[in-house]
C-alpha cells in the first residue's frame, strides 16, 4: 500500500484513506488510486516521455550535429562583422539525462559561445514544458567557442541566417532530449581527477611607456589557474549472467569539464569550430569509438584563455600542429589517462544500493548588487543584476550551473566548500549574465572588471549560496 499511497496526488492524504478504508471501501480507493496514476502517466506520455519510477540509476545519451548549414554571423568578437566562410569542424550538441525514482537530471552541452541576448530564458521555457522538467532538473550549457554562430530570437537586429539557424537549433536539441529521454538504461558512474597546462590565466600586469601599470588581456604564467580535469564516465554493466566472466562493462559518455576559454582562434578567424574544448570532445569519441559521446563543460574560466590565443586562423605552414588542435588533443588525452584510470563504478543495476544513484536537484534565481557595465565605479541605488544557479548531485558527484562568465577563483571556491568528492562547476549554464569577478580583483581593474554587470561583494554572495544548495541536496 505504502507505494499507492507515495502516488496520491496533492490534496489527497494518507489519513483519508485510512479513514475509507475503516469503512470497507479501501477498494475503491485503490482503482481510484490507479486511475489517477493512468492520468497521471497519461499527461507526462502526451509530452513524448514518461518519467518512470524505477530503483537504480538509468541514463540516456544522444548527440545531434548542430553546425551551420549557412554562412552566419559569429560570436566572441565586436570586431567580426562578416559572416562565417567554412568549417573547419562539426558542432554538436550533447545530452545525457539521468533517472532515478522519478526525479531527472538533463545535462546539456552544446558547442556554442553560450545562449545570450534572451536565448537562455526562450530555450529553458520550451525544454521545461516539452519535457515537464523541474527548473532544477536541466543544466543547458554551452562550451563557449568563439569560432561558432551566435544564436538570436532578435527579429530586428539578428541576421536572418542566426534566425534560421536558432529556430533550427531548438528543434534539434528538443530531438536530442527526448532520444536521450526515451532511450534509458541501467548504468553505472565514476569519476577521476587528471591536471592540464591548457589553460592560463589571461591577466597579465603591463606597464606603459610613463612607468604606469595596467591589466590587460594576455598571458599571465603566475597567475591563478584551476588545472583540474574532472571526469566521469558512464558504463552499461554487464547483464548478471556475464557478471564475472570475461569481458567489459561499455562506455557510452565520458563527460569532462575544464576551466578555459575556447579562444585559441580570434576575432580575424571565420571558420566555424568547436575550438580547444570542442575539438577535445572530438578526440576523446575518435579515441573511444563512434557509440560513446564526449560532452565538455566549461569550468569557472572567465579570467582563462587557452596558452595560445586568439590567433588568426588554423596555421597550415607544413610540419606545424595548428594550436588549437594541438591543445584539443592534450586536453582530449588526458580526458582518456582519467577515465583510464576510473576504477570502481556505482549507481546502476540491482548490484548496487539505490542511495548511490540518488539524484537531488535546486534552482535559484538571485538578485546581485549590480553595477554599470563598461566602467569600475559604483552608483549608489543602481538596479540589481540576476543570476541563476543550479545545483544537482548524482551520488557522490555533485554539479553547480552558473548563468554567468565566472572567473576562476570562484569556481575553486566552490569547489573547495562542497561537501562532495567530486564538484562540476559548470559555467554559460541556464543564463548568460555576463563575468563574474571575486571582490579582490576589483581593484585591479581590466577588462572582466570593467564590463561586468555585477558590484564586487557579488560573488561572496554566489559562493554561499552555491555552497548551501550543495549542502541542502
Amino acid at each position: 500500500m505504502r507505494e499507492v499511497f507515495d502516488r496520491l496526488p496533492k490534496g489527497v492524504s494518507i489519513g483519508q484513506v485510512f479513514s475509507l478504508r475503516q469503512t470497507g471501501t479501501i477498494v475503491i480507493v485503490f482503482l481510484v488510486c490507479l486511475f489517477l496514476r493512468a492520468s497521471v502517466v497519461q499527461s507526462k506520455e502526451s509530452a513524448g516521455v514518461l518519467r518512470k519510477e524505477s530503483i537504480g540509476l538509468r541514463a540516456g545519451t544522444a548527440k545531434i550535429d548542430i553546425t551551420p548549414e549557412k554562412s552566419v554571423k559569429m560570436a566572441g568578437y565586436s570586431s567580426r562583422t562578416g559572416l562565417s566562410t567554412g568549417v573547419h569542424d562539426p558542432l554538436s550538441a550533447r545530452v545525457i539525462a539521468f533517472e532515478n525514482n522519478g526525479k531527472r537530471l538533463v545535462l546539456v552541452s552544446t558547442d556554442l559561445i553560450g545562449f545570450t541576448g534572451g536565448t537562455a530564458e526562450h530555450f529553458r521555457k520550451v525544454i521545461l514544458e516539452q519535457f515537464k522538467l523541474e527548473p532544477g532538473e536541466l543544466f543547458l550549457s554551452a562550451i563557449h567557442t568563439h569560432a561558432g554562430p551566435s544564436p538570436t530570437i532578435d527579429e530586428k537586429e539578428g541576421h536572418p541566417n542566426n534566425l534560421e539557424y536558432t529556430k533550427t537549433l531548438e528543434t534539434k536539441l528538443i530531438e536530442a532530449i527526448r532520444k536521450s529521454l526515451n532511450d534509458m538504461s541501467p548504468v553505472q558512474i565514476g569519476a577521476g581527477v587528471g591536471y592540464s597546462p591548457v589553460g592560463a590565466n589571461r591577466r597579465e600586469l603591463r606597464f606603459d611607456s610613463v612607468g604606469d601599470s595596467s591589466i590587460k588581456l594576455g598571458r599571465n604564467p603566475y597567475g591563478p589557474t584551476d588545472k583540474e580535469v574532472l571526469v566521469m564516465k558512464l558504463v552499461k554493466p554487464l547483464p548478471a549472467e556475464l557478471s564475472g566472466q570475461a569481458g567489459d562493462d561499455t562506455i557510452i559518455a565520458v563527460l569532462f569539464d575544464y576551466a578555459t576559454h575556447a579562444t585559441c582562434l580570434g576575432g580575424k578567424n571565420y571558420v566555424i569550430s568547436g575550438d580547444v574544448l570542442g575539438l577535445a570532445e572530438q578526440f576523446v569519441e575518435k579515441i573511444l569509438g563512434q557509440d560513446v559521446i564526449a560532452p565538455a563543460f566549461a569550468g569557472a574560466s572567465g579570467n582563462i584563455d587557452p596558452w595560445f590565443r586568439v590567433l588568426p586562423e588554423f596555421n597550415t605552414e607544413p610540419g606545424w600542429v595548428p594550436e588549437p588542435v594541438l591543445l584539443g588533443t592534450m586536453l582530449g588525452e588526458e580526458v582518456v589517462h582519467v577515465l583510464r584510470d576510473i576504477g570502481k563504478v556505482s549507481g546502476g543495476g540491482e548490484i548496487n544500493p539505490p542511495d548511490e544513484g540518488r539524484i537531488k536537484t535546486a534552482f535559484a534565481t538571485l538578485e546581485l548588487p549590480g553595477k554599470p557595465r563598461n566602467q569600475i565605479t559604483m552608483e549608489k541605488d543602481f538596479p540589481a543584476t540576476s543570476l541563476n544557479i543550479t545545483a544537482a548531485r548524482l551520488g557522490d558527484i555533485a554539479f553547480v550551473g552558473i548563468g554567468a562568465e565566472v572567473l576562476t577563483e570562484i569556481g575553486m571556491s566552490i569547489k573547495a566548500a562542497s561537501p562532495y568528492k567530486h564538484t562540476f562547476v559548470i559555467t554559460h549554464c541556464n543564463g548568460s549574465a555576463g563575468y563574474l569577478p571575486p571582490k579582490h580583483l576589483y581593484i585591479e581593474g581590466g577588462y572582466e572588471i570593467n564590463s561586468s554587470p555585477f558590484a564586487p561583494q557579488a560573488a561572496d554572495i554566489v559562493v554561499k549560496q552555491a555552497t548551501e544548495m550543495l549542502c541542502g541536496l
